[in-house]
Formats: structure tokens, C-alpha cells, sequence
């Protein structure tokens, strides 16, 4: 018999924290889908504790998938053929024993209603030789899996072994004619905590297996240095930031390491896009010191779908948001279009993925060769963050 998570009640609902009662939240990725919260893996850096959930180990259901997905289609950020969406990657892992058959209904419902939209899963527990035949017979939607793998053997960190989502990519790359696409997920990477030349020679054996490899850092945010400093765990900086930490050093040693042998990106959106033999969903192109590491075929698909949007295209498909009705466009160039007059980060990712641009709020500039990340670890760095 499958298991399957329990429904909460309204009143239940009621009680959870306002972010955490958001079902559909756009993320930089993609349009998120998270109508199941809770994990028991207990992964400290987890973003759970920004929401509000991190003592929520017992995977709970906000509603049914068939209205989960029915208010993902009808969201007003959701363009059919063209949002990236991304499942369970809020406040549970999508391949959890009891949220598995959760995931595989809502695939399942994407792909039944002829849609062909990027369908990013990001996991790092065990899967199955099914779960290869179940995948490959979705033939609509452009699914991708991502393992997260760090190689963290700090168990207070990160209590759920590496170990078991490099053997899940492993067996799941192993088809050579399959549907879905596999991407070692690298994060996050810690100086002083997984950076060792032995750990990242284990991180290039493993991209080996995988058709394309993105790295990334840690999310040190408030609430997770407080829950660091609370459980007495090594602090890895001193200071918390609204984006991701990738040191200066510890980027050149991964790229040092992995030496142009193996399809290696920044972005999560270039390396899934890769991997589908697609231009970047996110527009990065424009941004040619992020692109220096890309393999010549994917420069080259990019480049032919740059398109930079004139002030009026961009007012105009902003019009259609009632929360972008105030933007004002600072600048718009080669590398990006600068805005201002967004409430939210929301709206600003919805811009993006219509026009296949790179959109940036004037308030949080992006630092060349930083990438979109934290100052922190870098030359010269500001706490704009």
C-alpha cells in the first residue's frame, strides 16, 4: 500500500507562518510549488528556517496535488511552455519514501496537460531503478533532476549521508536513452568544511556521471547563523548575506580542479539548459565574464537567442503585473536590463524568464565577476548585501 502525507486542516493551515502558507513563491530558478512541507533529513543550512518550518520534521499536505497544481497553472506568474518550475524544493525533498508518490502526481499532471515547460527536482536521497521508468514516460514537460552532493561529513551539519545522492545520480544517469537529464548539484560548498583537494577530486569523479555539473555556496542567512550559534556548530563567516557565499579562492580552486574537462556551470539555469541542448532560460549570456567557463556549443545556442528588450517591451510586459506597474527602467545594455520601483524580488524573476533576459534591481547591483553572489570572500568587497 503507497503511504501517503497527511492533509492538514484548515485551521492547521491557519496556524503555519505566512510564508510558509504560500503554496506557489517564485524563486530564482523557477515558479515553486511547495503544497508538501517537512523533512526529518536535518540539514542545518536549511532554508526552512527562513520560513518558519525548521522544526516541521513530519512531511504534512497543504491540499491535493490536483489543486496544487491547478493554482501553479492558474498562478498569474505561470506562462505555459516557458516558466521553469521547481517541485518540493522549499521545506521538503521530493523523493522522501511517503512524498515520492506526491512528486510523480504532479509530474504526472504537468505532463498530461501537454506542457512543455522546464520542471526542475532537486533531491538527495535515495532512488530507484522504477524511478527511471516512471520518468521516462512523461513526454511533454523537460524534466531535470538535481542531486544535492556536498561531501559535508560533519553530521551535525548535515546529518543524511553524500554518499547516497552520488549513487542516486549515478544509477539515474546510467541510461543512455532517457527523457529527464541529471545534474550534479554541488552545494553548498564551505570553505574549511568540504574544499579539500580530496573533496574535490570526489566532486570531479562524480560530475563524471552526470551531464552537467553547477557549484554553488552556502545561504547564511539570519535565522540559520542564529541556529549555528545556538547548537555550538563552526561558524563559516562572520557575516550573513542575502545571496549566496562563493569565496574568490574557493571558485578558482573548483575551476583549477575541474579544468575545462567535464560541462561545469555557475548557474543552476545554464547548466539544466545544457543539459536539454537549450539557450539559458535565465538570459545569462549577456553576462560574458559568467559565461567564460561554458562550453563553446552552449555560447554559441545562447548568443543566438540573446535578445536585449527596448524599455518599451520591458514596461510593457511588466504592465501585466499589478506589483510591477511601478517600475522604472535605470538602464538597459548588453549585459542587462536595471530596475527600480518592485516591492519584491517576485515580479523581477517573472520579467526575466518572459524576455529570456537578465533583469537587476538597481538596490542590489550585480558586481562584476561576482555573479549574482554575496561580497563576502571577495576583493574590495562592500556589504551591499
Amino acid at each position: 500500500m503507497t503511504v501517503r502525507v497527511a492533509l492538514l486542516s484548515r485551521d492547521q493551515i491557519d496556524r503555519l507562518p505566512e510564508r510558509a502558507r504560500e503554496v506557489v513563491e517564485y524563486r530564482k530558478s523557477g515558479l515553486s510549488l511547495n503544497h508538501i512541507q517537512g523533512c526529518p533529513l536535518d540539514c542545518a543550512y536549511c532554508i526552512r528556517h527562513t520560513y518558519g518550518l525548521w522544526d516541521q520534521r513530519v512531511p504534512r499536505a497543504l491540499m491535493s496535488e490536483a489543486q496544487a497544481v491547478e493554482e501553479l497553472v492558474t498562478h498569474r506568474y505561470f506562462q505555459p511552455h516557458v516558466t521553469p518550475v521547481q517541485v518540493f524544493n522549499r521545506a521538503t525533498d521530493p523523493f522522501l519514501p511517503v512524498v515520492r508518490p506526491h512528486t510523480f502526481a504532479v509530474l504526472e499532471d504537468l505532463d498530461e496537460r501537454g506542457l512543455t515547460n522546464h520542471v526542475l527536482v532537486i533531491t538527495r536521497h535515495q532512488m530507484k531503478p522504477d524511478d527511471i521508468d516512471r520518468l521516462n514516460q512523461l513526454q511533454h514537460v523537460k524534466v531535470t533532476l538535481l542531486f544535492t552532493y556536498s561531501g559535508i561529513q560533519n553530521k551535525a551539519i548535515e546529518p543524511y549521508p553524500s554518499h547516497v545522492a552520488a549513487e542516486s545520480l549515478t544509477l539515474m544517469s546510467r541510461p543512455e536513452s532517457r527523457r529527464y537529464r541529471t545534474i550534479l548539484y554541488w552545494r553548498p560548498l564551505v570553505p574549511g568544511l568540504n574544499d579539500s583537494p580530496e573533496h574535490l577530486e570526489a566532486a570531479h569523479e562524480l560530475a563524471q556521471h552526470a551531464d552537467a555539473t553547477v557549484f554553488t555556496g552556502l545561504f547564511y542567512r539570519g535565522e540559520i547563523a542564529a541556529y549555528y550559534k545556538a547548537n555550538n556548530l563552526p561558524e563559516p563567516y562572520e557575516d550573513t548575506a542575502r545571496r549566496k557565499i562563493v569565496p574568490e579562492t574557493l571558485e578558482q580552486r573548483v575551476l583549477a580542479a575541474f579544468g575545462n574537462s567535464t560541462p561545469l556551470f555557475r548557474k543552476t539555469s545554464c547548466a539544466v539548459a545544457y543539459a536539454h541542448g537549450l539557450p539559458d532560460y535565465n538570459g545569462h549570456y549577456g553576462i560574458r565574464e559568467l559565461c567564460d567557463i561554458c562550453p563553446l556549443s552552449q555560447l554559441e545556442l545562447c548568443a543566438g537567442a540573446h535578445r536585449v528588450p527596448s524599455p518599451e517591451r520591458l514596461q510593457e510586459v511588466a504592465s501585466t503585473l499589478p506589483e510591477a506597474r511601478g517600475l522604472v527602467v535605470v538602464d538597459i545594455t548588453e549585459r542587462a536590463a536595471v530596475v527600480s520601483g518592485l516591492e519584491t524580488e517576485q515580479p523581477r524573476y517573472y520579467l526575466q524568464h518572459a524576455l529570456g533576459f537578465q533583469v537587476h534591481d538597481v538596490r542590489h547591483p550585480h558586481r562584476e565577476r561576482r555573479h549574482g553572489r554575496a561580497d563576502i570572500g571577495w576583493k574590495g568587497e562592500t556589504q551591499d548585501d
